[in-house]
């Protein structure tokens, strides 16, 4: 089973910032990542449509032989996470849990904001987690939803998204908060201009490169290292938009070899 590749799944093309931290930090592992752009965005959905989605990504990737799946999407990491961890026997890793210790490890005033999807930010999975881990620590959330199509849209170090940031971002100064959780994928695209406006005395954390040092953690405990495959991936889509290679390779930092339509 350790000769087996990680499957990744998001809703769309934000996972491609965790894929692009496991690559670099497992260079040894082979990677399958799956993109359901045909079912896009999950933040809409109810949670029950959301978990079965999960589910059926789940479904495909076992068929494809993983060994692990990395849920790189904060809306099924907070909503179907906890329920699929029970039905399935294969490790998995979700986006929000490292990124809630990070937080809590990183923070030392414990006011800690957080910005996401209103998905996210509606599901209160950061905000319950830390309160569980830290009942003393004070939580400030809050979504920002303009901020993924700036990323998509490749604004992410300009005036326009300067102007965006500050105005998401503004009551944050006045909570005096410390760190601040980027709880979306797309958002460490934005990682600039979030700091700009938050302000040199604010730690930023991101989820995905967190996420990827738990991977590594749990394939460390499972025994499941592998060394033979160099890097390799292969990209599946339950929908290619004309753009997805240009963005996707912008998200990833590098080329992306190969792209194949599915459905779940």
């Amino acid at each position: 089973m350790k000769n087996g590749a990680i499957g990744v799944f998001d809703s769309g093309i934000g996972g491609l910032t965790v894929l692009k931290e496991l690559l670099a930090r497992l260079p040894g592992e082979s990677f399958v990542y799956f993109g359901d752009t045909a079912r896009v965005p999950y933040g809409t959905k109810s949670p029950e449509t959301v978990i079965r989605f999960s589910r059926e990504n789940i479904s495909f990737l076992l068929d494809l032989g993983v060994k692990l799946v990395v849920v790189a999407c904060n809306t099924a990491s907070a909503e179907a996470l906890p329920k699929l961890k029970r039905e399935y026997a294969l490790p998995m890793v979700g986006v929000t849990e490292p990124g809630i210790r990070a937080a809590l490890a990183q923070s030392n005033n414990k006011r800690i904001g957080i910005i996401g999807t209103a998905g996210t930010i509606r599901s209160g999975a950061y905000q319950k987690g830390i309160k569980s881990i830290d009942p003393a620590a004070e939580v400030f959330a809050k979504s920002c939803p303009l901020f993924v199509p700036l990323a998509e849209e490749g604004w992410v170090d300009n005036e326009i998204a300067d102007l965006i940031a500050r105005e998401y971002l503004r009551e944050f100064k006045e909570r005096d908060i410390d760190t601040l959780v980027l709880g979306c994928t797309h958002y460490p695209l934005l990682r600039t201009v979030i700091g700009r406006a938050v302000g040199d005395g604010v730690t930023l954390v991101d989820s995905a490169v967190e996420t990827a040092k738990q991977v590594v953690e749990v394939l460390e405990t499972n025994r499941l290292f592998s060394r033979e495959h160099a890097g390799e991936f292969i990209t599946y889509l339950s929908d290619i938009a004309p753009s997805f290679r240009e963005i996707g390779e912008r998200f990833l930092g590098r080329a992306i070899p190969a792209i194949e339509l599915v459905s779940v």
